[in-house]
Order: structure tokens, then C-alpha cells, then sequence
């Protein structure tokens, strides 16, 4: 029976800790694996689906390189590359995947023409005749570029819970891979367009451990857990067959190449969809958060709390009030707030032998911060000034007295639309002399603490306009 007691709860915290990464737990290489093909990513399906092309483009790679001179961290001296060396192999698989490329053999011409030889002095020696080989096949377009950057470590992070002996842990990693490609054309070297695209690389671990003495000299030791990390080589994959897709995309936009006009239908829709991706990126930032949630100047407020006065009595109460705060968007991060409200507060000796309760009342003045104005969920913090009166009895008619504080909050706003959203917030009310409760004590002065929901509603337009609409499509087919 000691022992079920002192194992149920760890075992349910360990268990919560292993659910968010059971696939990884539960697929253990405990033993051997066969050779299999290659996996995909789940950009080479869209690859395979483009539009089929007029004409198949012939093009040539020299060279994909590593242009980021990265290599891997380690404790002991490596000297391992932090990316493939193989990309010139990964960008003509995708050309190939796409089907919108005649692939010529171009990074070993070298042992191409040397095979030539061989072939021509091997016909000469048993013929007798110096019959000609087919000629080479010339490239129209040859595509140049190379994975530009690897930045590691641009978002690191975890958490963890320990009580008692038990408990659990997460960490993870983020790492990006650039990659930059270009189209040139054979005839003039003119650049015909340039396109980049990038790739997170995602590494995470999540540990459980319990440690518990069970019973005298018994003790019960357990730990588990797991490291994934993604394979750099997929995300080089990732990010080549990306921008192979934005280029092949952004030629049919400028008719550099046509699409077969029997699938006109579905390159307008591709295209399309190309056109509002591109719209949401240019509002992404590194972090693949979308910056395009546009607040207008003007917000209205009303909302309910719950007040606690911080003073001289042992006892404290939570009361409710009401009230509205006005915003005004100056900047998209700076603001004014004017805000009033009404509640009361009550407040005791442990014995109950005194209670004071009174009608609180106060309208300030704060200048607003709100931290990521162009995400639809943004924390805000504000400093203010203002006044306050307390009563007693029904109304604000009994024994009313005025005082003045500084104030200081903060809090979550989250938008379901354009024009409303959800605010959450916490304000701390710190007055400049210790009369609230009728009792002067101690070195500090009287304060509030007041917790608050409200809804805001958005009058108006906003304070600077980012939205970025997708371009209108030709809907002429391209012509040579």
C-alpha cells in the first residue's frame, strides 16, 4: 500500500511528460532497420503538381555550393560541416521532381567528355572508320546559387516541473537554413530572376525522472526520455525544392516560360495561391510569426474586476466593480488611456471585531504600450496618474474624501476580429498617503490590486497600414 501511494502521482506527472512525444518514444531503434528509399518532404508533392510546362526547360548546375562556411558545434574539435556538401544533388533531383527542366549533366563534364574519348578511340580501333558521337546537348538556362546561411540556435528554450522527487522537463532548438537560387540565361548571362527560401531545423528533448525513498533504506529511482532532432538534410531538401518551385512560378508570372495552355485552369489557381502566400510573407518575420493584424486608432473598453485593498487591517477582500477605459493609438506602439471605474472595498481585524467597508471610485490618465501590435494576440503594459474618492453608505454622499495615486499595469489583449478583442489585465494602484482605510501604518502607503476582463471594440482605421494585398492576375495567356 506505501508503495501504490508513493507511485501513483509521479507516474501520472511522467506520463504527462512522455504524451506530447510518444511517436518518438514509442519508436525506439532497438533493433536493426533494412535500406529504404528516401524520404520525401512535403514540398515535393506540390513540386510533382505544378503545371506541366510548354516545353521542357534544358538547363545545367555547375555547382550547388555550401556558401556558409558553418560547421557543426562540439565539445571536442570537429570539423563536420553543419550542412550537406551534396546540394547540387538535391537541386537537380527537384528540377527533376518538377518536370520542368531537361537536365544536362554539367558538375563532372569532365569525366562526360573523358567517356567520349574512350568511346570514339574504342569505335575507331574495331570499325576501322572515325564514326562521330551525337553532340552534346546545350543548356539554355543554367541555375547558379547556394545555401547562403545556417543560423543556429535563433530560438532556444524549455520548461520544467519538479515536486517531491518527481518530475519533468523540455528543452528545444531552433536552427535556419537560407537558400538562394538564379536563373541565367546562356545566350546574353543575363539574370533572368533570383529567388530565396529558408528552412527551420527543429531539435527538442523531453526527460522524466522520479526519485523517492519508498520506505526506510528503500529507494525508488526512475528516469526516462528522448532527443529528436531534424535532419538538417531534409530541411537543405525543404528549402531547394521551395525555391525550384518559386522560381519555375515566378517565370510563368513574368512570361519568361509558359505552362502548357491546356492547364490554364489550374496554373491560375496555382498562381494565385503563389501570389497570397508571397502576400503573407512579406508580413512574416524570421520567427514565422505573421505581423499583418492591423488595430485602428480608437478602442472602447468596458469591463468587470475584482478589487483587493492592500492596507493596515489583517484581513483583505476581494470586491467587484465595473468600468470603461478609452484608447487612443498615437504610434501603433504608444498610446493614451483615459479610464473610470467604480467598485467598493471591505477589509477586517482577524477577529472580525472591525470591518470597514466603502464606495471606491477613480478616473486616471496612463500612457499605453502594447509590445506586437500587428499580431492579433500582443501584451500591453501601462503608467498612469489619477484620482480616486471613497464614501460610505449607498452613494458617494457620506464622508468623501479624494485621493490621488500612480498606477501601473499590464496585460494580454487577443482579437476574434478586426474590430473586437478579448483584454485580460492587472493593474497595481500605489497612493500617495496611507488615509484609504482611515489608519496611517508602517512605512508604505495604501494600495489597490485590481484584476480585469473586458472586450474591446475598435472604432475607425488603423494607425499605420500594413495589409499587403495579393497583385491581380493576367489573365491573358503568356505569349512568346
Amino acid at each position: 500500500m506505501h508503495l501504490k501511494k508513493y507511485l501513483v502521482k509521479p507516474g501520472l506527472i511522467t506520463l504527462i511528460a512522455l504524451v506530447g512525444g510518444c511517436r518518438a518514444y514509442f519508436h525506439q531503434p532497438t533493433a536493426l532497420h533494412s535500406a529504404r528509399l528516401g524520404e520525401e518532404t512535403t514540398i515535393t508533392d506540390e513540386l510533382r503538381l505544378l503545371p506541366p510546362p510548354k516545353e521542357a526547360l534544358a538547363a545545367a548546375v555547375y555547382k550547388f555550393r555550401d556558401q556558409t562556411g558553418q560547421y557543426k558545434p562540439a565539445e571536442t574539435s570537429n570539423f563536420s560541416t553543419a550542412v550537406t556538401q551534396g546540394a547540387t544533388n538535391i537541386l537537380l533531383k527537384a528540377m527533376e521532381d518538377s518536370k520542368w527542366f531537361l537536365n544536362i549533366e554539367r558538375e563532372n563534364v569532365s569525366n562526360l567528355l573523358n567517356e567520349r574519348k574512350i568511346m570514339r578511340s574504342s569505335m575507331t580501333q574495331y570499325n576501322n572508320a572515325n564514326e562521330l558521337l551525337p553532340p552534346l546537348l546545350f543548356a539554355g538556362m543554367i541555375l547558379e546559387g547556394g545555401i547562403v546561411s545556417y543560423d543556429a540556435n535563433i530560438i532556444t528554450g524549455g520548461a520544467g516541473l519538479r515536486y517531491f522527487g518527481a518530475g519533468g522537463s523540455t528543452e528545444y532548438r531552433q536552427d535556419r537554413v537560407t537558400v538562394y537560387l538564379r536563373a541565367i540565361a546562356t545566350r546574353n548571362g543575363k539574370i533572368l530572376k533570383t529567388v530565396y527560401s529558408s528552412k527551420t531545423i527543429l531539435s527538442q528533448s523531453v526527460n522524466a525522472s522520479l526519485f523517492r525513498y519508498v520506505r526506510f533504506k528503500r529507494i525508488l529511482e526512475a528516469e526516462t526520455g528522448f532527443t529528436t532532432n531534424e535532419p538538417s538534410q531534409m530541411a537543405v531538401t525543404a528549402a531547394i525544392e521551395k525555391a525550384v518551385q518559386a522560381l519555375i512560378m515566378e517565370g510563368i508570372k513574368d512570361n519568361l516560360w509558359l505552362a502548357d495552355e491546356k492547364y490554364a485552369e489550374q496554373t491560375q489557381q496555382q498562381m494565385a495561391d503563389y501570389e497570397a502566400e508571397k502576400a503573407e510573407m512579406q508580413g512574416t518575420d524570421i520567427y514565422g510569426v505573421t505581423n499583418s493584424t492591423e488595430r485602428p486608432r480608437l478602442s472602447i473598453t468596458p469591463y468587470v474586476s475584482m478589487l483587493r485593498l492592500n492596507g493596515d487591517y489583517a484581513i483583505r477582500s476581494w470586491k467587484p466593480g465595473y468600468g470603461l477605459n478609452v484608447n487612443y493609438n498615437i504610434t501603433p506602439k504608444w498610446g493614451v488611456q483615459a479610464n473610470g471605474f467604480m467598485s467598493s472595498f471591505s477589509t477586517f481585524t482577524k477577529d472580525r471585531s472591525f470591518t470597514l467597508d466603502r464606495n471606491w471610485r477613480n478616473a486616471d490618465l496612463s500612457v499605453v504600450y502594447q509590445g506586437l501590435p500587428y499580431q492579433r494576440i500582443t501584451p500591453f503594459g501601462s503608467l498612469g496618474m489619477g484620482l480616486s474618492q471613497t464614501s460610505t453608505g449607498n452613494g458617494f454622499s457620506n464622508n468623501l474624501k479624494t485621493f490621488s495615486y500612480a498606477k501601473a499595469g499590464g496585460g494580454l489583449e487577443a482579437l476574434v476580429s478586426n474590430k473586437i478583442g478579448f483584454r485580460m489585465m492587472a493593474d497595481y494602484y500605489f497612493m500617495t498617503n496611507d488615509q484609504v482605510d482611515d489608519i496611517a501604518n508602517g512605512q508604505l502607503n495604501d494600495s489597490f490590486l485590481r484584476l480585469s476582463g473586458g472586450i474591446s471594440f475598435y472604432i475607425g482605421r488603423g494607425s499605420k497600414k500594413r495589409a499587403v494585398t495579393a497583385p491581380v492576375l493576367n489573365q491573358t495567356p503568356a505569349t512568346n
